[in-house]
């Protein structure tokens, strides 16, 4: 035995963890052509990038092409919310200058367009649902906060579970008022968070500002986030169409996916959410617009004349190459699992990304974003064999941009995508709820050959 008085265990790698880190290396080994062999989808996709099949649903289509005589032919990319292209339901509350979040949060949780009534009375209990438990924010949001708001968020969740007299109960009525109650408080949990975080870390000031019930989620967000509670109608609107086109992808992306797993063992809400919130997580999934934004700092130190193609060009490759930014060979925001020749959702994006950086003074940066968006997949394509011939830049490549120009703090960006995602996830828990019945539980092929007990004394 090694004393260990005086040293803290939740930050230090003791020498026997590095011991028994080298055998889990050692140890751990399965050889990558045994994939091939047995015909394993790793990561639940084919050979060409095409997703197996896990379930059925009605509330998001992802479509990236066409079947011709067998063939699959990319197509521009299109999103649909229970059969409604994305695009016109932008164009809808866009041109009638409303906020979309909360209506296109009823569309996918009850799977029809609400009245302007049907409307009214579901932001009435948004509103309702803003009141959080009594001292929570003391007890809960401001001791021990965390650096990463992810975190924040699921330990909030949970702790939702022990103020919730109904905590594990199924019922679709019990499992809808959960789901609409987090749907109303993942901005309070986020934004507090950060400022509880920024207090206690950074020397901060702290305030907490209520959430306005007239206001939208968009609204609120900046309302609770600015110290003087100030913002602009294009600021919000902005930051709502950000909302609306996070709010579902489909059930195969990984944390809705997550969700149908967790939720088919009948488990509370509280844990399905926070599961999903694990998964949003990762940097390959909810974290890759954080990543964008490092990387166009990047470029900015290193690149002289942002219009100069050749120059950007010129370091493009040598991030491809593995010889800048984070030695990765990534070049992030490009290319997407399911699109192909474009995803909808950043080609909505980027023209009122444009307004915003004209309305901010950030054309510069803007024109830079341009020209990485055009030049991206010529240096990706030279340096690369592709098993497709499109490579398009994907929603992530502007909201990083968007989430920056609105002075929203990077700790947030994946709260934001989560701020909306919770929309999606509470649709597909419910849908899994009532047309699942069975637990997922998919098949994992042992490849290690059966070896006989050797003795203590013998080994």
């Amino acid at each position: 035995m090694f004393d260990r008085s005086g040293e803290n265990p939740f930050t230090q790698i003791t020498p026997e963890i590095s011991v028994l880190s080298d055998l889990c290396i050692e140890n751990t080994n399965i050889d990558p052509k045994l994939y091939d062999k047995y015909e394993v989808k790793r990561g639940l996709r084919d050979i060409n990038g095409k997703g197996v099949l896990t379930g059925l649903t009605e509330i998001a289509e992802v479509k990236s092409y066409t079947i011709d005589d067998g063939e699959m032919i990319p197509c521009p990319g299109k999103l649909y919310y229970r059969g409604y292209d994305i695009e016109k339901l932008v164009d809808g509350f866009t041109s009638e200058n409303r906020f979309g979040f909360e209506e296109v949060t009823f569309l996918l949780l009850f799977g029809k367009l609400p009245t302007r009534e049907e409307l009214k009375m579901f932001c009435n209990t948004l509103s309702f649902y803003h009141s959080l438990p009594t001292n929570f924010v003391r007890d809960i949001i401001m001791k021990a906060p965390s650096k990463d708001m992810m975190n924040t968020l699921a330990r909030a969740v949970l702790t939702m579970y022990s103020y919730d007299d109904l905590a594990d109960d199924t019922s679709i009525p019990n499992v809808l008022r959960q789901c609409i109650q987090l749907i109303a408080l993942f901005p309070q949990f986020s934004v507090y968070g950060y400022q509880a975080y920024k207090h206690y870390h950074d020397g901060q000031s702290l305030f907490i500002h209520s959430p306005n019930p007239e206001f939208s989620t968009a609204e609120n967000i900046l309302r609770m986030l600015r110290p003087d509670s100030k913002f602009t109608d294009l600021e919000a609107k902005i930051l709502d169409l950000a909302l609306v086109l996070h709010a579902d992808h489909g059930g195969g992306n990984n944390s809705t996916f997550t969700n149908h797993v967790v939720t088919s063992t009948g488990t509370d809400t509280y844990s399905a959410m926070a599961a999903s919130l694990g998964s949003l997580k990762g940097p390959k999934h909810g974290g890759a617009n954080i990543k964008v934004m490092q990387m166009f700092e990047n470029i900015k130190e290193n690149v002289h004349d942002w219009e100069d193609e050749e120059e950007v060009r010129s370091y493009l490759n040598k991030i491809v190459n593995k010889e800048a930014f984070d030695q990765k060979g990534l070049i992030y925001g490009i290319g997407h699992a399911v699109y192909t020749i474009s995803d909808p959702r950043a080609t909505i994006f980027k023209g009122f990304v444009e307004k915003l950086s004209k309305a901010k003074g950030c054309d510069k940066e803007f024109a830079l974003y341009k020209n990485v968006e055009k030049l991206a997949p010529e240096v990706i394509k030279a340096h690369r064999t592709m098993h497709r011939d499109n490579i398009s830049f994907n929603v992530d490549f502007y909201s990083g941009f968007v989430y920056n120009m609105l002075g929203l703090p990077q700790e947030l960006y994946t709260p934001i995508f989560a701020i909306a995602r919770i929309s999606g996830w509470s649709a597909h828990r419910i849908e899994e709820l009532l047309c699942g019945g069975k637990i997922i539980r998919p098949a994992y092929k042992n490849v290690i050959k059966h070896v006989d007990y050797i003795p203590m004394n013998n080994r």
